[in-house]
């Protein structure tokens, strides 16, 4: 059990866990909220090398072999914190250019709210041993989402490079967020005559 619970897999899955209070960090090194391009690009750093471990734990505990309980449960857990975490922290920060604000406040709502129900009904469906696989869109819709949040963790500090990063950040947050209403629409359709039947 511990060896399984100490394997390279399961260690990226912790130490995404760990990269979640990481970037809150960068935002408040000075004791408060601010948005110094250092504090930027060390949450952006941080938040990508957190997202490509999503990508790695899964690959490397299904090529060698080393699924396990803990890392089912964690890795999902892990992920919604993360990008719950950034969307909450660019709420935060809506007063400064890069930040979640106005209607764009609606995407993350819908973001957030789906993964919440999403997590719920996969709860509910995995005590009546139904598997709800994860189809390609929603992977797709991952990748879109994260890409969006590191535009947006960047903000006003990529604007000094790329005119327009925090409006392309938004848009693919959008994106995102529409992808999303249909990937959770699919889960519940999916779903529902489990919940119907029983």
């Amino acid at each position: 059990m511990a060896k399984r619970a100490f394997n390279l897999p399961n260690m990226l899955t912790y130490g995404r866990i760990v990269a979640v209070p990481l970037v809150v960090l960068c935002f408040y090194l000075e004791g408060r909220l601010q948005s110094s391009d250092f504090a930027r690009w060390s949450a952006v750093i941080i938040f990508i090398v957190a997202s490509i471990t999503d990508y790695f734990d899964g690959y490397f505990a299904r090529a060698w072999k080393q699924t396990s309980n803990i890392g089912r449960m964690l890795d999902p857990i892990a992920d919604k914190l993360l990008v719950a975490t950034c969307l909450l922290l660019l709420a935060a920060d809506r007063d400064r250019a890069g930040g979640i604000a106005g209607w764009s406040l609606w995407a993350a709502i819908i973001i957030l709210c789906r993964e919440i129900l999403v997590s719920g009904l996969r709860e509910y469906l995995a005590e009546l041993k139904v598997s709800v696989p994860v189809t390609r869109l929603a992977k797709w819709k991952t990748t879109i989402q994260m890409v969006a949040i590191g535009f947006l963790l960047l903000g006003p500090t990529g604007d000094k490079i790329v005119p327009y990063w925090s409006s392309i950040g938004i848009t693919l947050l959008w994106i995102s967020a529409i992808v999303t209403l249909y990937t959770g629409y699919d889960y519940f359709r999916a779903g529902v005559k489990h919940i119907v039947d029983e």
